[in-house]
């Protein structure tokens, strides 16, 4: 009789690991894709230790082994602090049932991050390996942004404190631009706030403040973008919240600022944006349309057949993913109950025709997260690491 050779238990497959030299696990990790990397924590305690070295990032350098990676801020229940997810492989799974569907093999795991700080959503950047939360605060009831700085280490996993504002603020929102944070936004005052943050010294350079004396209205509603190698802002005309709100848009090499044409609407009432080779995307009655300073036109996005029609804007969020778009959005319709809901994922490839039109491929799309009927899909950013 022949017996089956069984296979390693997770045990015996730890210590077999744990006995090479270690820097060959660090060679052998270094190349294998970060999505995978929340499975290989679950090995053993000195294997966590090691994904979140600075070594092990350097060697990933080295090797040119660097990849984008997905982070999505939640808000499981009300008043409460946020959730961090990122995006991963799932670890192969044989499905028992013909009749269930296939698996885009993607999930969203939790991040384990001690003591994070209340985001301020309009103030969530990323920037290289860090995600910067300026204006958030230790406070969860707090709703109005504060001065603070928080900086996100995505290869770690530890907050650490930055320089605060040199002011503080009513409303804001966080642009960047050639390795700098813009900050626009206002005062109790009603007076504009515009500083700089240079993330190469880690200073509020206050030679590189932006004169506000100079802009045509007060910046009340915490929205801004770069595109076009200037910085976009949505300002109010009257100095009231209204539709009549205009989009400017400052030039930093020529330090002005400029009206832009009115077909800027898109951007001013989207519920989520983002910018890829110098063309902005937006989220605006349920589609996704772009716009391009050379055309000067909004476009819907073709070739996203393969997507189902997504409902609420608020509940869709895009963010540029190493040059495609990573879409999440949460289905309502998910549990008849009433109580959980469904997040789902898409990554979309972009191909610029001889038109001038842009395309889209969808090149998968799945459930990638459960979560409570409470939870809000807050900032989707990807850093690169």
């Amino acid at each position: 009789m022949i017996k089956k050779k069984l296979k390693p238990s997770v045990t015996q497959q730890s210590i077999l690991i744990s006995s090479l030299p270690d820097d060959l696990i660090l060679s052998c990790v270094a190349r294998v894709s970060r999505l995978y990397y929340p499975t290989l924590s679950l090995v053993s305690k000195s294997f966590r230790s090691l994904l979140a070295s600075p070594e092990l990032y350097k060697a990933r350098s080295l090797l040119g082994r660097t990849e984008s990676c997905l982070y999505v801020c939640l808000r499981l229940t009300p008043f409460k602090s946020n959730s961090w997810f990122t995006l991963c492989r799932k670890p192969h799974q044989t499905l028992t049932s013909k009749k269930k569907k296939k698996s885009s093999g993607y999930v969203l795991a939790t991040v384990p991050i001690p003591h994070s700080p209340r985001a301020h959503l309009s103030g969530l950047v990323a920037v290289g390996s860090d995600i910067y939360n300026i204006g958030g605060c230790r406070k969860i009831y707090e709703t109005p942004p504060s001065s603070s700085v928080w900086i996100l280490d995505c290869m770690s996993h530890t907050w650490r404190e930055a320089p605060s504002l040199p002011v503080e603020p009513m409303r804001l929102s966080a642009s960047v631009l050639d390795g700098k944070i813009y900050v626009a936004g206002s005062k109790e005052s009603l007076e504009n706030l515009f500083e700089v943050f240079d993330t190469k010294t880690q200073t509020w350079d206050p030679e590189s403040s932006i004169p506000c004396s100079k802009t045509k209205g007060i910046f009340l509603w915490s929205k801004s973008t770069c595109i076009d190698g200037k910085l976009h802002v949505v300002a109010d005309r009257h100095g009231v919240v209204s539709p009549m709100g205009a989009v400017i848009a400052y030039n930093c090499k020529e330090g002005r600022w400029d009206m832009v044409e009115q077909n800027m609407e898109c951007f001013k009432f989207s519920s989520s944006h983002c910018e890829i080779d110098n063309v902005l995307y937006c989220v605006l009655h349920g589609a996704i349309k772009w716009y391009d300073t050379k055309v000067r036109l909004w476009s819907r996005l073709k070739g996203l057949v393969k997507l189902p029609k997504f409902s609420h804007d608020a509940c869709i969020k895009l963010a540029d993913y190493g040059g495609k778009i990573a879409v999440l959005w949460v289905d309502e319709s998910s549990y008849s109950g009433g109580k959980k809901n469904k997040i789902w994922c898409a990554e979309i490839a972009l191909e610029r025709r001889q038109n001038c039109e842009i395309w889209g491929e969808v090149e998968w799309f799945g459930h990638v997260l459960t979560v409570p009927s409470t939870c809000v899909l807050e900032k989707v950013l990807a850093v690169t690491v």
